[in-house]
């Protein structure tokens, strides 16, 4: 083969090469400006990872983000899952759709205490003073009995006190102290206020003996979930409390005297007859 065509060769080969990689960056320019394009014609927002009930706590794993084209994404959307942790859905939300603010319980409404009820339960609270409360001993998040004391009437509608444990294992979710007015001189005295955690039924056995009787509360170990029933308990079962046994007396039997005789001692013991 001649010299000038294998010159030519070459030549046309590194044009090739050259057009090649000129196509090439042409290309990729294109696909980056469609890539921007799009990029800025999409936004990233929260849809629900899984099917989410009414009233169910939002966590991580049931939201993720989405891209959505501008004109297509519902208002009111979000695009951190951080900003949807522990809200709650106020409608169902099947999986994929978008978190919306008007599909949430509002932050007025999922504030404050009503955010430590749990599913099912209700708030209740009601007075009490530094004695009833164990001094200030009773914290948010401990467990105590309720027992009751209040007057009650036999069939000879005679009126005689009783004293019964009537909830069991109920948690504390908050403590407060209020000032009410005392005696006619209108000074105040410190009442603390107890708020608990209890299911409806539970909530009417307490607003019931709060309203006729004295409540007291006794505090729980948090490991002890023994449930424990009692009968009750009226003045004459209170004062026969550690009675003594009859034909017992508080004074012994025997009475022992020792002896000691020389290097040796015995203890003699002697019957009384007092």
């Amino acid at each position: 083969m001649r010299k000038t065509a294998v010159i030519q060769i070459v030549i046309a080969l590194v044009l090739s090469l050259i057009a090649g990689v000129l196509v090439f960056k042409w290309m990729n320019a294109r696909l980056g400006a469609k890539q921007q394009e799009d990029a800025s014609s999409q936004v990233t927002i929260i849809v629900a990872a899984k099917d989410i009930a009414k009233g169910e706590k939002l966590t991580e794993e049931l939201l993720k983000q989405a891209r959505f084209l501008k004109e297509n994404a519902p208002s009111g959307t979000y695009a951190e899952v951080e900003s949807l942790t522990n809200r709650v859905a106020a409608f169902p939300i099947g999986e994929g759709e978008a978190i919306t603010a008007s599909r949430l319980v509002s932050d007025e409404a999922f504030s404050g205490v009503s955010t430590l009820i749990a599913p099912g339960k209700r708030a209740v609270a009601v007075k009490g003073n530094k004695v009833l409360g164990l001094s200030g001993f009773i914290r948010p998040g401990n467990h105590v009995d309720v027992l009751v004391t209040m007057d009650i009437q036999d069939k000879n509608k005679d009126e005689y006190s009783f004293s019964k444990t009537v909830l069991e294992d109920i948690k504390v979710i908050a403590t407060g102290t209020e000032l009410e007015p005392e005696g006619d001189d209108g000074e105040t005295s410190s009442m603390d206020t107890y708020t608990l955690e209890l299911s409806s039924e539970e909530s009417e056995k307490l607003a019931l003996a709060a309203s006729r009787g004295t409540l007291h509360f006794a505090l729980r170990n948090p490991a002890d979930v023994k449930d424990v029933r009692t009968e009750g308990i009226d003045v004459p079962k209170l004062m026969s409390s550690l009675k003594q046994p009859k034909g017992k007396s508080g004074k012994p039997k025997y009475v022992g005297v020792e002896v000691i005789t020389g290097t040796s001692r015995k203890t003699v013991r002697f019957a009384r007859h007092d």
